[in-house]
């Protein structure tokens, strides 16, 4: 079953003297959480903080949260998570959420043989790169990119991959 609330980011620091927040975000980007007009304080929901307004700055975004008008109420909000409610989120055709694709089987894309699960996604700069756990508790990592990933299914609980040849065994 689908989250409907998804980790958006983490208050960071507070910023200016007008309660501004700078947030750092765990989805796609600043600019992605900039489109958002509310954050949600709990996994749950729970009341939403409207943003007034939202910028992205070096990496980051700084907030105007309404009724968040001081710094003394902004550093109130430092070490908390947001949330995003997943029905405000418009992704482009193939693309998901990380949340959804964790825990989906890694079959081979010609064999169906698995691999084993995903538990992991990181980007380590150069792109996405996949956690795999195999069955005997390896880890194993698998470049996010077309050569390898031949198909991304969460509706059908399955990641297909063609990997090469010693990704998975001891192959040279």
């Amino acid at each position: 079953m689908q989250k409907q609330y998804l980790e958006a980011g983490k208050f960071v620091t507070t910023h200016g003297v007008t309660g501004e927040i700078k947030i750092y975000p765990y989805c796609d980007g600043a600019e992605f959480l900039c489109g958002f007009d509310r954050l949600y304080p709990t996994p749950q929901g729970g009341r939403p903080w409207r943003v007034i307004g939202a910028r992205a700055h070096k990496g980051m975004v700084l907030a105007q949260l309404e009724g968040v008008t001081t710094v003394e109420a902004a550093r109130a909000l430092v070490g908390r998570m947001c949330y995003i409610d997943r029905a405000d989120a418009q992704l482009p055709a193939g693309h998901f959420f990380i949340e959804d694709l964790l825990g989906l089987d890694v079959l081979d894309a010609d064999t169906g043989a698995r691999y084993g699960s995903l538990r992991a996604v990181t980007n380590a700069g150069a792109g996405d790169l996949y956690e795999v756990e195999t069955p005997d508790g390896r880890r194993v990592l698998v470049p996010a990119v077309p050569q390898f990933v031949a198909e991304i299914a969460p509706d059908r609980g399955a990641v297909r991959i063609r990997p090469i040849r010693g990704m998975f065994d001891d192959a040279d």
